[in-house]
């Protein structure tokens, strides 16, 4: 298993994983999510995978098949002058195959985004997980990531 940069020749197996994404949050969250679309156009993703603010990782089997895709951005902190400043490093998106789950692609996708954030001075790794997705959630704090905010919704 190798761990890169995204590149254009990704996009179409990328464009496969955030189908697969939208999915499991289209069946949790039916009235947010629209079935069978994707988050990101190919064109926006040919843009994406340019940006050093918003690197895309990809895990890539030994056929140079992409198995799995960590979307993160660098953030400055703080949203306000009463936080200390730091930099943040964003998980976006983070999506294992469905055919590849259960073989550590995601572990290894994780590990790798927390060594890019301390290699880049990142005080932090953070990201959103939608209530509802409890797999999900249980890879995340299997990972050792604790709730730090939620967010919470009145429907109207």
């Amino acid at each position: 298993m190798l761990i890169r940069r995204a590149k254009n020749e990704d996009i179409n197996k990328i464009i496969e994983l955030l189908m697969q994404v939208l999915e499991i949050h289209a069946n949790i969250r039916p009235d947010i999510f629209i079935p069978r679309t994707t988050k990101y156009t190919i064109e926006e993703l040919e843009v994406m995978i340019r940006d050093d603010e918003k690197p895309i990782y990809v895990a890539v089997s030994e056929g140079n098949v992409v198995v799995g895709y960590a979307f993160c951005a660098l953030m400055e902190q703080p949203f306000s002058n009463n936080m200390v400043p730091f930099k943040s490093m964003f998980i976006d998106d983070l999506c294992v195959d469905e055919h590849a789950r259960g073989m550590r692609v995601g572990e290894q996708l994780f590990t790798y985004v927390k060594e890019e954030a301390k290699r880049l001075g990142c005080y932090e790794v953070t990201l959103n997980v939608w209530e509802g997705n409890d797999s999900a959630r249980g890879f995340y704090e299997r990972m050792g990531l604790k709730p730090k905010e939620t967010q919470m919704e009145y429907i109207l």
